[in-house]
């Protein structure tokens, strides 16, 4: 091997060898030389001799990788080491100092100098009702055909805090929102503040059992939903239930005046629930003040205006959310909400980029990624700001942007929920750099890269990112001694707090700090953060599982590898659906590997290195080569965007390592490959060769039906959509009846169909049962729905026995 044994070297020549400077020997005298090599032999050396002198070192680098700067600074540190062991014997080595004093005070005090003074008592919902004053006519919020003045939001948001503050909710009352996204979803979050609530995201896309999970864990005693999602809640009480209507005369009888309701700095604005390593979620409670400084700090770093326009488009379940919402209405800008689905769709977001003239927005890198691949891209000229955040900015995706959209700010942004979303800043230059940083601490927020003992490292020393000053948030609701855990005593300012955020950085000699990874098993994949121990529980609870563990496999996917009590031919479909009971879809592993024993290190624990990689074409499946020129060149798109060797047309495009953000690359890469565009849509409802084949080819007809399982014996059980158009509730019961019979999703034109509208009850039920003879000349039928998709079955049923 050409890789050496060791690339640092510590050699050390003892005084007794080195007594005098000559010895002589019979016939021979030794004598010491000075040999001046200029080749390193290692990357780094020290050597060490005693002399009668005193102690001497040598320190020798590779300048190919180190600067002068470093080793100097390493010799410094070295010293320092020596004269701390010479003042105290006695100290503990853990508690040496590197650094000098100077140094020291630049790194803790100097670096974080970030005091502003903010009026943070001035909540963000005093300062947007101080901005509805200003520019009372201006449009604040947009969304599909719906447009909102400042006037018309700020007095539908004061009915609504009025009939919430008539509820009991006060400061430090929490109130769930289970809401899509769309004007009243704005509306409902404004009033709660107004109120002088917190508010708790509940995302309805969630499992039913995670939701039925928080609302307990929150104890919210008011829940605001909407009509159509009031059913699919778990909620025992309609009582405790608020449904929050699009009509303008909603609530008439309540005053349109803002609420005059005192809310304390140190009050709760949000709860936000996380991913939990032992198996539960955990809410972060954060504070107005570390909210409103949150706001003030990026309207001084990037100055929205009346002629801005921010899109909205992150579920509002993750915090970025937070300030897409209220920055924009707390400077006069606008705000344009997307439809819930459309923050998927890049061709979707180019054309409202385009359409409402939007400035600002957010992305997480992946998303930019595939956002960037859209052919039209380009024409976003009139975007002014990309703020990313939420994982690691690969440098390509930066360069990328420059390329695209030159006129274009690109700004990388780091926080955790826990710390009132985002903590430190940088604005992307265009420089050769191995990564992009992730700055410096935003005002009022302080930055330490500590070691183990709460020490600040060295420059360039790799350390865990500790946070602290009016950002953090006040504690994980109901979780005392996990508070304790994440949140410690600082040691540079006494009576403040630190966060612990588990993350791995480095300061480079200007301050500027870089991501490296995670200390622990939380992982960041495509923006969503995930415990995988919270995973890793949840698969223990199933009896067929004896052990297991859960991988993220090169950045991309979850792997599961797991070890069965009872081997059964669907254990894969068995551990994904109780899964998707639990967990959103995003945590459920994509691919899965069986074995007979978890590798274990010499200490007993869990071997994660030497887990062995998936291998994708080991999955217990009938192969089905492609029968015609279309299927084999969706293959080779599918083979290059999953980077496969073999692809069965009976595949499913997620069991095979697909997820959202590489269907917008199949989706890109059909439209330049066969010259016609499928929706995201109809590629997730149709996720094999063959459906998206038979799409393609217009067999399908209207692609009202698609499949949402891969069994093809069987007669067929077809599921009618709910009220709001998908079949992607039936995700868990298409998975448990692979191994038994097809399911097929009956979904809404207006939804298959861009542009079509919703038709009435007699000709819907008249077009799905047209639909379904075409699909199935003969019966028997097998029929089901849930919730208006009950309905729906029955009527055709109807229909289907008036036909013969």
């Amino acid at each position: 091997s050409r890789n050496p044994l060791f690339q640092v070297l510590f050699n050390h020549q003892s005084q007794a060898r080195l007594a005098s400077t000559s010895q002589q020997l019979p016939d021979l005298r030794i004598e010491g030389l000075e040999w001046g090599t200029q080749t390193a032999q290692f990357d780094l050396s020290l050597d060490t001799q005693e002399t009668v002198d005193g102690l001497w070192a040598t320190l020798t680098y590779a300048t190919d990788l180190f600067d002068a700067a470093t080793p100097n600074r390493m010799a410094r540190h070295w010293q320092n080491l020596l004269q701390a062991m010479l003042d105290d014997p006695h100290q503990r080595v853990a508690q040496l100092p590197l650094l000098e004093p100077l140094e020291h005070q630049v790194i803790v005090e100097q670096w974080n100098d970030t005091a502003q003074d903010y009026r943070l008592e001035d909540s963000v919902q005093r300062q947007i009702e101080a901005q509805v004053r200003r520019t009372p006519n201006a449009q604040a919020l947009v969304f599909g055909a719906q447009t909102l003045s400042y006037t018309q939001l700020n007095a539908r948001a004061n009915r609504l805090a009025h009939r919430l503050i008539q509820a009991g909710v006060a400061p430090d009352v929490l109130v769930g929102v289970a809401m899509e996204r769309s004007t009243e979803m704005v509306v409902a979050l404004l009033a709660v503040l107004k109120a002088g609530g917190a508010y708790v995201p509940l995302d309805p896309d969630y499992p039913r059992e995670r939701l039925a999970y928080m609302l307990q864990d929150s104890n919210v005693p008011l829940l605001l939903t909407q009509a159509h999602l009031l059913q699919a809640l778990p909620v025992s009480a309609p009582s405790h239930c608020l449904v929050v209507e699009p009509d303008d005369q909603w609530l008439s009888e309540y005053a349109d005046t803002d609420p005059d309701v005192a809310v304390d700095a140190e009050n709760l604005a949000y709860v936000i629930y996380t991913s939990g390593s032992t198996g539960q979620p955990k809410g972060a409670g954060n504070r107005h003040c570390a909210l409103t400084n949150r706001l003030l700090w990026m309207q001084q770093a990037y100055t929205l205006g009346a002629e801005d326009t921010v899109l909205q488009k992150t579920p509002f379940s993750f915090d970025v959310s937070v300030w897409e919402f209220f920055w924009p209405l707390m400077t006069g800008a606008r705000l344009v909400v997307a439809a819930p689905g459309d923050h998927r769709d890049p061709s979707k977001l180019v054309e409202l980029i385009n359409r409402h003239q939007v400035t600002t927005l957010h992305f997480v890198p992946s998303m930019l990624h595939a956002f960037l691949q859209d052919s039209q891209v380009a024409s976003c000229q009139g975007l002014r700001r990309i703020i990313c955040s939420g994982e690691a900015l690969p440098v390509g995706v930066q360069q990328h942007v420059f390329a695209e959209l030159p006129n274009t700010g690109l700004f990388n942004l780091y926080g955790p929920t826990e710390a009132a979303i985002d903590v430190t800043h940088w604005t992307c230059v265009d420089e050769h750099r191995d990564s992009v940083p992730i700055g410096r601490p935003i005002s009022n927020l302080r930055t330490y890269v500590l070691d183990a003992q709460l020490q600040p490292v060295a420059v360039g020393i790799a350390g865990e990112l500790y946070l602290g000053g009016v950002g953090l948030a006040r504690s994980y609701h109901r979780r005392p001694s996990l508070t304790a855990e994440r949140f410690v005593p600082c040691p540079f300012q006494p009576g403040t707090r630190l966060y612990r955020t588990g993350d791995r950085v480095r300061q480079r000699r200007d301050g500027v700090i870089e991501y490296i990874g995670r200390l622990d098993h939380q992982v960041k994949l495509r923006g969503l953060r995930i415990e995988l121990g919270e995973i890793e529980a949840r698969l223990l609870e199933h009896p067929l599982v004896r052990d297991a563990s859960v991988q993220v496999h090169e950045g991309k996917y979850l792997v599961g590898y797991v070890v069965l009590q009872d081997s059964t031919l669907a254990w894969r479909d068995a551990l994904s659906t109780h899964l998707l009971a639990h967990v959103p879809d995003y945590m459920v592993p994509a691919q899965w590997v069986l074995l007979d024993h978890m590798p274990l290190s010499p200490n007993g624990k869990l071997d994660r290195k030497a887990l062995p990689a998936p291998d994708s074409n080991l999955h217990e499946r009938h192969f089905v080569a492609a029968r015609n020129t279309l299927e084999q060149a969706l293959v080779a798109i599918w083979r290059e965007v999953l980077e496969l060797e073999q692809v069965s047309v009976e595949d499913n495009f997620f069991e095979l390592g697909g997820h959202s953000l590489l269907v917008l690359m199949l989706k890109e890469r059909i439209r330049k490959a066969v010259g016609v565009e499928l929706s995201v849509s109809q590629l997730m409802l149709n996720p094999s060769v063959a459906g998206q084949a038979a799409c393609l080819e217009g067999s399908a007809g209207s692609s009202l039906i698609v499949r949402l399982n891969s069994q093809s014996r069987g007669t067929p059980l077809y599921l009618f959509h709910p009220s709001y158009g998908s079949v992607h509730c039936y995700k868990a019961i298409a998975l448990a009846l692979r191994e038994h019979r097809p399911v097929m999703g009956v979904m809404c034109r207006a939804l298959a169909e861009e542009g079509s509208e919703v038709p009435a009850w007699a000709a819907m039920v008249e077009d799905y049962t047209t639909q379904l003879l075409k699909a199935q000349p003969e019966g028997p039928f097998r029929l089901a729905g849930w919730s208006l998709g009950g309905n729906l079955a029955m009527e055709v049923a109807y229909g289907l026995e008036q036909a013969g």
